[in-house]
């Protein structure tokens, strides 16, 4: 049974940082794609960063410079580093995983940026 597990999320003032990982069990991380999204309140849900099957990563442009991902494929751990919070980050997010055609998702961990 395929399960991910965020962590990390929490309250932080606008300039903080903040390190979530997401736990991956049930599956072997691999070549398969994998990123971080969030949903902000009224909105849709938005691709935060990913890493492609090929190794490629990308970020949307409003984190570019600010949010770096990474994966520890001998853990089955992916992380998304955040650094210069602002308000406008506050969402919820969540980690995805492509695994044998299928996409996987967590249950998502709530990170507040307020003063």
């Amino acid at each position: 049974q395929v399960q991910l597990v965020e962590s990390g999320g929490g309250l932080v003032q606008p300039g903080g940082s903040l390190r979530l990982s997401c736990a991956a069990s049930g599956i072997i991380f691999g070549r398969n794609y994998m990123g971080w999204y969030r949903q902000a309140p009224g909105k849709q849900r938005e691709l935060v960063a990913d890493i492609t099957r090929s190794g490629n990563i990308n970020y949307v442009a409003s984190v570019k410079g600010r949010f770096t991902i990474s994966r520890a494929g001998d853990k089955n751990t992916l992380f998304l580093q955040m650094n210069s919070l602002r308000p406008e980050d506050t969402a919820v997010y969540y980690c995805t995983v492509n695994y044998a055609y299928q996409n996987y998702w967590g249950p998502g961990t709530q990170v507040t940026v307020s003063s």
